[in-house]
């Protein structure tokens, strides 16, 4: 690939990013306003310094914006500066993604990061 090219895809790689599936910042108004109305809903505990989960992002986010998932909302803890979700959520690691279905956890699965895996944990909320 050429230098351009590479540019290119970089440049494309990162619109597609910040074009995401429904996708906010964790509050416990909005989960418990979601949850509470029988959403489906991801916390995905999160550090902008974490190599996984700045790999399992985009493939979340990937998953969450085709057909089958559309129905879940993403909310993202803050691992280094919500540590009252990281204790609502007994989450003692970055990289956790939590699943629910309304009220109630489905799943839970951390440094998963290959598509087949995050889908796999996404199916138990349906």
């Amino acid at each position: 690939m050429k230098c351009s090219n590479v540019s290119a895809a970089v440049a494309l790689a990162a619109i597609s990013w910040q074009v995401s599936a429904d996708e906010r910042p964790y509050s416990a108004d909005a989960f418990a306003q979601l949850t509470k109305a029988g959403h489906d809903v991801v916390v995905d505990v999160h550090a902008d310094w974490c190599p996984t989960c700045r790999r399992q992002q985009p493939v979340l986010e990937g998953l969450v914006n085709s057909d089958k998932y559309k129905a879940y909302t993403i909310l993202v803890v803050n691992f280094d500066t919500q540590a009252a979700a990281l204790q609502q959520f007994h989450v003692v690691q970055q990289s956790t993604l939590i699943v629910f279905h309304g009220t109630d956890e489905k799943a839970r699965a951390t440094g998963i990061t290959e598509a087949s895996q995050i889908a796999a944990l996404l199916d138990k909320g349906l």
